[in-house]
């Protein structure tokens, strides 16, 4: 499983988790909380947890390929929500034995 993730600074953390996920929900499956979210799309999942200042988004997915989609997608909805902030998200590669 390939892996993908980002921390993104921002005192909104727990509000761009409600935002992405409730967002997502009108077409794919999301679910969440006030600090974790779970958004399941059709090339892979992306998790997210927000904590003191810090928005962590994990993404997976079986290849390479379909795990930038998920990436490209989380994070261009991020951006345009979080605009007054101009964030940016710099993701970290890995893989899951999973």
């Amino acid at each position: 499983m390939k892996t993908a993730t980002a921390q993104v600074r921002t005192d909104k953390a727990s509000r761009y988790v409600a935002q992405l996920c409730k967002h997502f929900s009108h077409r794919v499956p999301a679910e969440w909380n006030e600090t974790e979210g779970l958004v399941r799309f059709e090339p892979g999942a992306c998790r997210m947890s927000a904590s003191d200042g810090t928005l962590t988004l994990m993404c997976e997915s079986e290849t390479e390929k379909a795990l930038a989609v998920v990436q490209d997608v989380v994070a261009d909805h991020l951006v345009r929500f979080a605009w007054k902030e101009e964030l940016s998200v710099t993701w970290t590669q890995g893989e899951s034995n999973g």
